[in-house]
């Protein structure tokens, strides 16, 4: 078991070294370069249960020890002698996003060609890593995730108040990143591509419980392309550290900032859509309609009924506006990214290794 405060080891192989993804030949588990990221923070009676159940032909596992109050990293290396094990430490305790960025980069300077993330609260099936490193594998997807909400028999084990919770999180989430094909964004479960995750720790992702919805809305400024990959809810004795009433408030502005620039960067800084027309002359059309009947309002005579002219000048720019609106979020719908860009970043990586 290997611990590291800083980079000391060089890589022992680059992702951009392998097959491209994609190719005729599937590499074989072994070969795929997996390297999995525990960030762990108060889950002291739980992580050797994690680390335990790692299949064999994980290639590494990186331990975040994100200054948990229970010594973590400590415990780790008393109790672990497992060599794929790096455990690391952060000085500050970053959030679950601060920790699993800091795996992704050790995972990448040790030459990992995919980061599967997990908890350490053993909530996640390892048996489940195949089903999301294969689309990334195939060429399909840059970045795959969990999602318990394609059956119901897979929301059994999950608490009412949580499945409705996240359903209301997973359609803001759709608004503000524009993952219209994706659902249950907060699900932890995740791998990514190592050449996407290098460019992701390059932007600024939430560190804290916005993070998975946050790392979503960067993924889509970098045109990635995102899958569900099936899986049940499961629960046991473990003890979140979210408290719904402190997250509500903030998740609700976060989604709203995320909205607003990726309407802003998509369809008016990076590029001009039909969706651009639509979305100026719909916003145009609705507010002169009710700024034109909320004017009548005002000025109107006690017991004043409007006209028949006063109705269609108000309520005609309103339905006007609606429909250009409501064809702009098709058109945004149809705009999910679903051409992967990690066989692009690779082949310019090798490009750029080949100069050197």
């Amino acid at each position: 078991m290997a611990t590291t405060n800083s980079p000391s080891k060089p890589p022992r192989r680059r992702a951009s070294d392998v097959l491209p993804m994609g190719a005729s030949a599937t590499p074989r588990l072994e070969d795929a370069g997996v390297w999995m990221v525990i960030p762990c923070y108060k889950v002291r009676d739980l992580i050797l249960r994690v680390i335990e159940k790692v299949p064999a032909w994980i290639e590494g596992i990186v331990c975040v020890d994100d200054a948990c109050p229970d010594g973590a990293a400590d415990f780790i290396e008393a109790h672990v002698t497992d060599p794929r094990v790096v455990v690391i430490r952060l000085a500050e305790n970053q959030g679950v996003g601060g920790a699993t960025l800091a795996g992704y980069a050790e995972a990448e300077r040790r030459g990992g060609r995919i980061f599967v993330k997990v908890d350490g609260d053993d909530q996640m099936d390892l048996a489940y890593i195949p089903q999301l490193i294969a689309p990334i594998l195939l060429g399909e997807a840059d970045y795959t995730k969990g999602n318990r909400f394609t059956s119901i028999s897979h929301l059994s084990g999950m608490p009412r108040v949580r499945i409705y919770g996240n359903a209301a999180l997973s359609f803001a989430a759709k608004v503000s990143t524009g993952y219209w094909n994706v659902f249950d964004p907060t699900n932890g479960y995740t791998a990514i591509e190592a050449c996407v995750a290098r460019l992701v720790m390059e932007k600024r992702v939430s560190r804290r419980f916005f993070f998975e919805t946050d790392l979503l809305y960067h993924l889509g400024t970098l045109r990635a392309v995102v899958r569900d990959v099936p899986m049940p809810a499961r629960y046991g004795d473990e003890v979140s550290n979210i408290r719904i009433s402190n997250i509500v408030g903030p998740f609700a502005l976060k989604h709203a900032q995320n909205f607003l620039q990726r309407v802003v960067g998509q369809y008016f800084v990076r590029d001009f859509h039909a969706a651009t027309i639509e979305l100026l002359f719909g916003a145009m059309f609705l507010l002169f309609g009710l700024g034109y009947a909320l004017r009548w309002m005002m000025i109107r005579l006690p017991g004043q009924a409007a006209s028949a002219g006063v109705v269609m000048a108000a309520a005609l720019p309103v339905i006007i506006g609606v429909q250009f609106l409501l064809q702009a979020l098709n058109f945004d719908v149809l705009n999910t990214p679903s051409r992967p860009i990690h066989p692009y970043l690779r082949t310019i990586r090798r490009l750029e290794d080949s100069q050197s």
